[in-house]
Order: C-alpha cells, then sequence, then structure tokens
C-alpha cells in the first residue's frame, strides 16, 4: 500500500506540473513539495511567489481541483508561503487565471459545474436564510472590526485616492439615494438592508417611510436598534422577511449587495416580483457584484466556505432576465476598481484586529477570512469582477429622462452634509 500511495503522488506531481507550465504564463511560481524538491513555472521573471506543500496527496487534489484545494490548503496550513505574501500569490494567480481555465481538465470540470448551477444556486424560501445565515450571521463584532461604523458590506464609492473607508461608504450611499429622486410622502423598501445604514440615510434625506427586509437575525437586531437610537424608527421599520412574501407597493426600490444570492435560475422570480412590487410610476436600483465574462459559475471554495447558493452574474443575463419581465433598464453604471479599493481597506483593518478575530474564533478562521478577502481584491483587480447599479422601472418614463437629476440631487447632498459639519465643527469650538 505504501508503494501504491508513493506511486499516485508521485504521478500527482507529474500532473500538477503539467497543470502548472500550462497555467504560469506571467510572472514566475515556484513550488517546493513535500520531499523538498523546488519546482519553477516561469512565464515572466515578475511577478514572482513561492509556495510550499506540506503534505505528499496535495499536488494530485490541486491538479484535480485547485481552487477548492489551495483556499483548504491555506486554511489548513498545509500550503505556506515562502518569502512573498498571500496578496503576491493570489495576484500572479488572478493575472494566469484565464490560462486554467483552457486546460483540458478545468474545461471539463466547469462545464459540470455549469450543470450542476441549478443545485448549488437553489435558493428557495428557508433555505435562501440558511445560506445568508451561514455568512450575515456571524459574530457582529467580528464585522465591526473589519468594516467601517456604518457597518457597509458592500462596495465602496472612492471619489478621490486618499478618502477613508468611512467617506468612500458615505459617498456610496449618497450615491445611490441621489439616484431614487426621493419625494415626500413616497414609500421604499430595502431588499437586503444588512445592518441599516442605507435605510436610515433615506430617511435622513427625505420624509418618506422606509421597509428594511433582511434575512439575518443579526443584521435585524443591529438595525432595528439603530433606528430607535437615531430616532427615525416612526419613518423606518426592519423585519425578518423574505421579499417574496411581500405583498405591499412601492415608489422606489432598493437593493444593495443582496441579488448575489438569487441565483440565476431564480432572477426571473426576482425580477418578476420587483416589477409587481412597484408602482406604475415607481422605479428601483439594484447595487449587485457581476464580472465582465460570458455565464459561468461561483468558485467551488467561495462557494463552500464563504457564500453558500451565492453568484455574481453576467450582465447579459441580468439584462436577459429583465426583459423577460418587461422591466425597462433606463440606467446601468458600472463601477470598476471601487470594490478592489475597498477590499484592501477591508484587509488592512482585519490585519490590526487579527489577534482580537483569532479570539472571537481562531487561527483557521483567520487565514480563511483572508484567503477571502484578499483573493476578492484580486477578482476586482486584476480579473473580471465590477459592479453595477441598474435603475429600473416598469414605465419607460417612471425616471427622469435626462441623467441630470442624479448629479443635481448628489451636489445637494453633498452640501447639506457640509452644511451640517460646519455646524457641528462650530458647536465643538464654541
Amino acid at each position: 500500500m505504501a508503494i501504491f500511495g508513493k506511486m499516485i503522488n508521485t504521478s500527482g506531481m507529474y500532473l500538477f506540473s503539467n497543470l502548472l507550465s500550462r497555467f504560469v504564463q506571467k510572472g514566475t511560481l515556484r513550488v517546493i513539495d513535500s520531499g523538498g524538491k523546488v519546482h519553477e513555472f516561469k512565464g515572466t521573471p515578475e511577478p514572482l511567489a513561492t509556495i510550499r506543500l506540506h503534505k505528499d496527496d496535495l499536488p494530485f487534489k490541486l491538479f484535480r481541483n485547485p481552487e477548492l484545494h489551495l483556499g483548504e490548503g491555506y486554511m489548513d496550513g498545509t500550503i505556506t508561503l515562502v518569502d512573498c505574501t498571500l496578496s503576491d500569490f493570489l495576484g500572479l494567480f488572478s493575472i494566469n487565471r484565464s490560462s486554467l481555465a483552457s486546460y483540458p481538465l478545468q474545461k471539463v470540470i466547469r462545464k459540470i459545474t455549469r450543470m450542476l448551477r441549478i443545485v448549488n444556486q437553489h435558493n428557495p424560501i428557508g433555505k435562501a436564510q440558511q445560506n445568508v445565515a451561514h455568512h450575515y450571521d456571524l459574530s457582529r463584532e467580528l464585522y465591526g472590526l473589519f468594516l467601517d461604523r456604518d457597518l457597509q458590506y458592500s462596495c465602496a464609492y472612492f471619489l478621490g485616492p486618499d478618502e477613508s473607508l468611512e467617506t468612500a461608504q458615505a459617498n456610496k450611499r449618497r450615491h445611490i439615494t441621489a439616484k431614487l429622486k426621493l419625494e415626500p410622502g413616497q414609500k421604499v423598501l430595502d431588499i437586503g438592508c444588512g445592518w441599516g445604514g442605507l435605510a436610515l440615510e433615506i430617511a435622513r434625506r427625505a420624509d418618506v417611510k422606509v421597509l428594511g427586509v433582511t434575512l439575518s437575525k443579526e443584521q435585524l437586531k443591529v438595525a432595528t436598534e439603530r433606528a430607535k437610537t437615531l430616532g427615525l424608527d416612526d419613518r423606518v421599520r426592519f423585519e425578518l422577511l423574505d421579499y417574496r412574501h411581500i405583498t405591499e407597493r412601492f415608489d422606489r426600490i432598493v437593493s444593495v449587495g443582496m441579488f448575489e444570492h438569487v441565483g440565476v435560475l431564480r432572477y426571473d422570480e426576482f425580477f418578476n416580483k420587483m416589477f409587481n412590487m412597484l408602482t406604475d410610476n415607481g422605479f428601483a436600483i439594484l447595487h449587485s457584484i457581476g464580472h465582465m465574462s460570458p455565464p459561468g459559475s461561483s468558485g467551488p471554495w467561495l462557494r463552500k466556505y464563504i457564500f453558500p447558493g451565492a453568484y455574481a452574474p453576467a450582465i447579459s443575463e441580468v439584462f436577459a432576465a429583465t426583459e423577460r419581465q418587461h422591466l425597462w433598464v433606463s440606467d446601468v453604471e458600472v463601477l470598476r476598481v471601487h470594490y478592489a479599493d475597498t477590499l484592501v481597506e477591508w484587509n488592512k483593518r482585519f490585519q490590526e484586529n487579527r489577534e482580537k478575530i483569532a479570539g472571537i474564533y481562531d487561527e483557521r478562521f483567520c487565514r480563511m477570512w483572508e484567503f477571502y478577502l484578499i483573493c476578492a481584491e484580486a477578482v476586482f483587480r486584476t480579473g473580471a469582477g465590477m459592479v453595477f447599479q441598474m435603475q429600473l422601472s416598469r414605465l419607460r418614463d417612471a425616471a427622469p429622462l435626462s441623467r441630470d437629476y442624479m448629479f443635481d440631487r448628489e451636489r445637494e447632498y453633498i452640501e447639506a452634509d457640509r452644511s451640517a459639519e460646519g455646524v457641528a465643527r462650530s458647536l465643538i469650538i464654541g
């Protein structure tokens, strides 16, 4: 048996080496196997990364499913880095991702994965709440240690290179709220309201009634507490509710960072429900992660450990579903590197509080979370990842026919914020 195992491990390194020789077209990757032998795969001299494999069976596992077993190996400590950072290694991986997809075995695996989308993205009522709880019902303290003060867990909007995460997230809330063109007396729905930051922003900006719905008990608790503390609970209410159970109609609907959890096979259901929840003259703003490459599936490691049931769509998949459900797409904005910059800030805060987070969970959790944050940053920095903001309505003229109103309203909000900050500073000085 020992001889048989050794043969499998030897062939595993041969197969893995064959994969890497095709994979590494840019940069140089050095792999130190469990016996201490160095294998070098070179496309160009830079960037350079070196990893060490600490188990004999890893090469064969990595050959079969590199995206899954790289993450698992880093989490378990059976793959370590030598004279480089995780960002260096995942950056090298990201810029060569397209050549990985062209490898014959990987083509077969990706084809099978796409065929299994019906299982991997199965998010019926009930199951959707379980998937959300897997990620969003983690400790509130965890999120407080790496997010901004408002607990915005989605792409920020950086207007300049020196802006803080808090400023960029405030920019995002203001930017989306301006697009909604809020008017007194309107009813607004926030699908997937998170910890309530955007719903509270909307209520602060205009005399409207807001309903925020979430499937996370932890988020509901925090959002409800915040509304009471800010004295906005008379105009903002939060409920633990699947959007598919809502029977009211709304003048405005907004959804930020929730659509990724719908699943491509339920896009028609989502947009049909949106159509039915909107008033005739109402419109919606959908903010979601997407990608600029053809339709595919979520990575196996991300799907298993971070976001079960989730999928960031190709924008073509979204357009196709809105067309089938007779919705007008009256505006689309694509944010490109904003999420990469957001993830850099999250990881920086995560690393600053790593010891505290290890105390809440453990070291394996920390390695899992940093792998997730840095891998995601690489996707948005050098891969196909992007964020889109899409405006949708039942009628062609529900939203103004010119985009000028967005900029005018945003400038109003900026001036109001500056005036409020000036008053606050004068009170402090006084």
